[in-house]
């Protein structure tokens, strides 16, 4: 009996050996490129971003760490650090806000959401490229974004809804500069807000054919006491028939979807 369940033991171990050295070698496959599919190109060689994508994340909601509430899921929060580093009297104006969002987040009345929130809002948006310019269009509010690529800002003072983007390549990774903003959009449903004086760099690289690390960088002297960045992955939809919709936005009542106390 013994000796039974010695060899059984013996054949359950290198049975666990045999799996674990298929996954190694699989997952170095993987690494070496072997088995997983290559990073699709343009014509001049840099990534093609192109294709219907969207942001699986709370951050909507709030970019913070947040508990489920009414009509909204808990999430873990983007924010690198998990808090927003807001001088004092801004974080007494971000309670405000929250306390006040149902008719202040410019949401609920169908505005144009802004840069970063477009990004992360629960609705596809597709990119196009081309080497001079990469084209977003939103489902949401049918907004859009052109990413002017390896060309200056415009003079201002200007203030946009949805800023002023300009991009360059690093590498495999566009970069793009945003500014000219006005102080009306929020980043989230909870408060976080900016002034007209924000600025901002993107960060979009491949990591999979189908998944880009999308970053944003935020700075605001006027309302933050140093720059902070949100991190998420945008996910590429792989229906056949993937396409952006018609989305008639209509006003309405925000409730108490943000979810952290007052």
């Amino acid at each position: 009996m013994a000796s039974s369940r010695g060899r059984r033991a013996v054949a359950v171990a290198g049975a666990v050996l045999i799996v674990l050295a298929c996954a190694s070698d699989a997952q170095a496959q993987v690494q070496a490129g072997g088995l997983a599919r290559p990073i699709p190109r343009t014509a001049d060689g840099r990534p093609d971003l192109s294709g219907v994508w969207q942001a699986v994340t709370t951050a909507n909601v709030d970019l913070e760490p947040h508990a489920s509430g009414r009509n909204a899921p808990a999430g873990l929060g983007v924010v690198e650090g998990g808090e927003l580093p807001y001088q004092p009297w801004a974080l007494a104006q971000r309670d405000e806000n929250r306390r006040n969002r149902a008719t202040r987040d410019t949401e609920a009345r169908c505005f144009l959401p802004g840069v970063p929130r477009v990004m992360y809002m629960p609705f596809p948006f597709q990119i196009v490229q081309t080497p001079t310019l990469v084209l977003m269009l939103f489902e949401y509010a049918n907004a859009t974004r052109n990413v002017f690529i390896d060309t200056p800002h415009l003079e201002g003072p200007i203030e946009w809804w949805m800023g002023d983007s300009r991009g360059r390549w690093e590498d495999d990774t566009l970069v793009v500069s945003v500014t000219h903003f006005n102080d009306q959009t929020w980043f989230d449903r909870a408060g976080n807000f900016h002034s007209e004086a924000m600025q901002i760099v993107e960060r979009y690289a491949m990591i999979t054919p189908d998944h880009i690390r999308y970053t944003a960088t935020v700075t605001d002297p006027k309302v933050f006491t140093r720059p902070w960045t949100m991190s998420m992955v945008l996910y590429r939809h792989l229906e056949p028939n993937a396409q952006v919709l018609d989305y008639p936005c209509y006003a309405f009542e925000l409730g108490d979807t943000p979810l952290r106390p007052n």
